[in-house]
Order: structure tokens, then sequence, then C-alpha cells
């Protein structure tokens, strides 16, 4: 698919949204206050776990809803990873939603490019990165509703695993964390979701880290005390071994079990998600690995909106450690097998209406690593500090 027809069709659609066209309601004017349009928008998908916000008044055709995302980036860093810049800009979502939302069939799909920017690890640009992951369609899927509480969802699918949705745009921080370098992000399978007043339930077969082979089996359930708690247990593991290795099926990631207890509290202007993770990958004789190997890790994820004023400060705090040495054979899963890490990660955010600017400052330091396998042109570094700027609209 040509990027640019992508991002010309983006700006045109763009453009009608911001100014009032296709919307739900007659009222076309647009509002002067620097406050984001508090009204609801209709639509679950794609996840937000803010502080961006999607408009509210989507373009509509019938009874099928199209949305967007437009916005680039520039980056500045350290420890620079052979073959990466210390500096560049790229696209880092370019893409357009197109969705039904009720009835018995109902339907999600996204198209476009995006780039996948995370800390600790090489960026991609955008123009290499939807065929190293997960196409120009990177999403989407029928779901069958037969009733308000029960569905079924089949094709390209997020991933419940882990806190962090797969865009920029969806989540606190530019960059997705280190614990998200565990999880798998997108998978192919199919999806049962059930609900029973304060408890919801999904359980999918999928491919895990977006394999190909059909081999996991991911469960979710979620307890909503209250308006403002909510409890998550989620937990994947693969049910067979393959050797299958790729940058978006990595090897022994793709053959581990991870499971998350996720705590989500908002309170006035403050979202606060602490949440744990364990990961374990077996001794796998297919792999020649004789050892097993495991991740202990926490992250507080937490965003702080000043009232009143279009601007707030998500920041991200993390820990993981590894177990094992490459003397024994463990799998590497970090910076070496038995590495560990932390980062801290800052994003002041401002958004007015539709457009949004963001900036953030990371920084990873990494702990007992092996010999070429962290940060810098050799892989001898210990740390590494990122600066990024992104730019962008939603309508």
């Amino acid at each position: 698919m040509n990027i640019k027809l992508i991002l010309i069709n983006i700006s045109f659609i763009g453009f009608y949204a911001i100014n009032g066209f296709g919307q739900t309601n007659t009222d076309t004017t647009i509002t002067k206050s620097k406050v984001p349009d508090p009204v609801t928008s209709p639509l679950s998908m794609p996840g937000m776990s803010g502080p961006l916000t999607v408009n509210p008044r989507p373009l509509k055709f019938g009874d099928i809803y199209i949305s967007g995302v437009a916005s680039g980036l520039v980056q500045l860093q350290n420890g620079v990873f052979r073959g990466d810049k210390p500096l560049q800009s790229d696209i880092s979502n370019s893409q357009v939603f197109i969705q039904k939302i009720d009835g018995v069939v109902q339907f999600f799909v996204e198209v476009g490019a995006y780039s996948l920017p995370d800390i600790g690890v090489p960026y991609l640009r955008s123009g290499l990165a939807a065929n190293a992951f997960y196409g120009v369609l990177p999403q989407g899927y029928i779901k069958i509703a037969p009733t308000n509480n029960f569905s079924v969802e089949v094709g390209k699918l997020p991933s419940f695993i882990g806190a962090e949705p797969t865009f920029s745009f969806e989540n606190m921080n530019i960059q997705r964390g280190l614990l998200w370098n565990q999880e798998n992000s997108v998978d192919r399978g199919v999806q049962l979701n059930y609900t029973a007043g304060p408890l919801a339930f999904s359980i999918s077969l999928n491919d895990g880290f977006y394999s190909n082979k059909y081999n996991w089996l991911s469960g979710s359930l979620t307890y909503t005390v209250n308006g403002t708690n909510a409890l998550a247990l989620i937990g994947g593991s693969s049910m067979n071994r393959t050797n299958i290795s790729s940058l978006v099926t990595p090897l022994y990631q793709n053959n581990e079990q991870v499971y998350n207890l996720i705590y989500t509290r908002t309170s006035g202007p403050w979202t606060i998600q602490p949440y744990l993770q364990y990961t374990s990958v077996p001794p796998i004789p297919l792999l020649k690995t004789t050892q097993s190997a495991a991740t202990y890790s926490a992250a507080l994820l937490a965003n702080y909106l000043v009232p009143g004023s279009g601007f707030s400060l998500p920041f991200r705090l993390e820990y993981i450690t590894s177990t094992g040495s490459p003397a024994n054979g463990t799998p590497n899963l970090i910076y070496g097998a038995g590495s560990n890490a932390w980062s801290v990660t800052v994003t002041p955010t401002y958004q007015y209406n539709a457009f949004f600017v963001r900036g953030e400052l990371s920084y990873v330091k990494a702990g007992n690593i092996e010999k070429g396998s962290a940060f810098g042109p050799t892989g001898n570094e210990d740390t590494q500090s990122r600066a990024l700027i992104e730019l962008g609209f939603l309508f």
C-alpha cells in the first residue's frame, strides 16, 4: 500500500472531521475552549489508556464509524544501537479506523502506517515496521454479539496481556516500556468475552507472538470494584514449542508463560496503574536450551491531568530482572541471561480538541549485562537516554 496515499487520505478526512463535517449532531461550531470536548466518544476501539482522547463525534455513515490518527515524532538518543541513528524524525501513526459497534454482527478494521517506539531497543522506522510487524492492516476482526454480555471475536486482535496497548497514541507514554518487551501485542485467533455484573472474562486461542501457529491460550478476568477501582488477572502460555524466530516473533518469548496482576484507580485528576508481571521459559530441546529462564518485573504507570487546562503529566517507573547466567546456557530475555534493568519515563502532554503535542524524556539503566547484548554500537554500554517530541491529531 502506498504510504503517501494513506497520508493524503488521512489528512483529507482529518480536515473534515476537525471542521465538524460528518458529525452526528448538527452543531459544526469549533469550540474555543482549551479544555477537550467532554462528550464521551461512542467508540471503544482503538483502546485508549489516556491521556489522549479520541474525537467524541467521529464521522458516521449509516451505522459505520470512521476515525483515525496522524502523527509524527522526532527522537534524540545516546547509547545508539548499531544501525540506529542519534537523531531522526518519522511518522509514528498514519491510520484510519473503520468500525460497526452495534447489532449482532460488528467489526473493527485498522489500516495504515505506524512505528512502534519502545525504550531499550532500536527504533524501527514506519517505512519498515509494517513489513516487520503486523502489516498495513495491523488489527481487524469480526465480532458476533448475540447478547449484551457475550461476544465472539475472530481475526487480528489486540492482546490483553500487559497494561500498554500497541500504538503510541493509545498510551500514556510515546514509547512502550521494558515490561512490554516480554508481552505479545497483536495476535491472530478467536476470543470469547463474557460479562456478569462487575466481572468480565475473556479467553483466546491465538498464535502468541504473531507466529501463525495457533498454539497459545490466553485468559483475562477483570473485577470492577466500583467506578474508580478495577483489578485484572491475566495470563497466557504457549501450549507446545516452536522454533519460529523473527523480529515480531522472538524465539524465547514465543515459548513462554506470562502472568499479570494489574490494578487501576481513577480519582479526580489522577489515573494510577501499578502492575506486576512474571514470565517463564522452560528448557526446550528443540531450541537447544537446557536451563529455564524467568523474568520478575513491576511497573507504575500514572497520569495527572491539570484541571481545566488540556495539560497532563504521565510518567512510568519500571524494574525487571531475569534469572540464570550465560555460563549455564540460560536463554537471554533482556540484556543477557541474569541481567536486569530499570527505567523512568516522563511525557508532558497537551491536547487541544483534535490536536496534541507530547514531549518525552526516558532513561534506561541495565545491570549485569552480557557483553554485546546491551546499548551502544558494540552492545557494551549499560545506559540509554532519549528525548522525543510527537505532534499529531485524532479525528
